[in-house]
């Protein structure tokens, strides 16, 4: 799953966790629906995996959807549009990535946002109050090579081209037109902590209208899995789901947090999963395949409930 394309570095991305993720996926789907799907780490992990050959990709964020359409259905116009630009760079590199900042927050470009967000710090995408986008240069680079981006961009696209459907809906729309036979992953991008806005997105989720709405999936009975909350060490981040959801919640030990790590502490991040009551019935005693980013060393485990949470427990 690691060496699986990924054509930009994008903050929050669940490509790292895809192959974690997966373990609690039904073995075949009729169509996997996100409808914050961001790069699409977990539909390329799907499609990779022959779960299903079939999704809708939706967000918020119009640029970015865009961009992700580009390079699905058109993958050489995208990355000879990103060679382009690149070479455009030389020889003032921050200067020219302003400039092509001002021209996206003009424009919103979504071939623009491909080299912003190449080039910008950590990958990460930020937009000020004004919807603009302001996010500065990673002075130390000038981005992925041109080559290395065309591989990337090919490679997401011999995954998903044809398959896809997108979309730049709110997720309640999307959520509102979903097929019975649908599998939905969603991570969405507020987690209860900054108010109602995410600073990736023009705006973010209230809090109590998710809950409402993941109310409504439960009483159609549909499956899902949600990215949520999690934990830094001894800090958790993010609301906790309430209880009367009857979601089973998964804690995955993803590893040593690098940003820790730079500041002399040797603190573990743990990622959340919140499984629907109808998934989470139909996986109880399911072995599954875990692979530790530790060790690296495979370890069946089969999955318990305890207290309403879900245990890994090693055989």
């Amino acid at each position: 799953m690691a060496n699986l394309p990924h054509f930009i570095q994008y903050q929050g991305s669940k490509r790292k966790l895809a192959k974690h993720i997966l373990q609690f996926f039904p073995k075949k789907l009729n169509r996997l629906v996100e409808p914050f799907a961001g790069t699409a780490a977990i539909s390329v992990a799907t499609s990779a995996s022959q779960i299903t050959q079939s999704f809708w990709l939706n967000d918020l964020n119009h640029p970015l959807i865009k961009l992700l359409e580009l390079a699905v259905e058109k993958p050489d116009e995208i990355a000879d549009f990103y060679l382009e630009l690149w070479n455009q760079q030389h020889p003032n590199s921050v200067d020219h990535y302003f400039e092509v900042r001002s021209k996206f927050n003009e424009t919103n470009d979504p071939k623009l946002l491909l080299y912003l967000l190449a080039r910008c710090v950590k990958g990460s995408v930020r937009y000020n109050s004004e919807g603009l986008f302001n996010q500065s240069p990673d002075k130390r680079r000038k981005g992925t090579r041109p080559e290395t981006m065309r591989k990337n961009i090919v490679g997401v696209s011999s995954l998903l081209k044809s398959k896809c459907k997108f979309t730049n809906l709110d997720y309640r729309e999307v959520l509102e037109q979903i097929q019975e036979d649908d599998f939905i992953y969603m991570d969405p991008p507020y987690q209860g902590v900054c108010g109602n806005r995410d600073s990736r997105y023009l705006s973010g989720i209230d809090f109590d209208d998710f809950v409402l709405v993941l109310e409504q999936l439960n009483r159609k009975g549909s499956a899902f899995i949600i990215s949520y909350d999690g934990k830094l060490g001894d800090k958790a981040f993010g609301k906790v789901l309430p209880k009367r959801l009857n979601l089973e919640k998964i804690e995955i030990e993803v590893g040593r947090s690098s940003q820790s790590t730079l500041l002399g502490k040797a603190e573990n991040t743990i990622e959340s999963l919140y499984l629907s009551p109808s998934l989470s019935k139909n996986l109880m005693n399911t072995k599954i395949c875990d692979f530790s980013y530790i060790d690296q060393q495979p370890k069946q485990l089969t999955l318990l409930e305890t207290h309403g949470e879900f245990a890994a427990a090693t055989r």
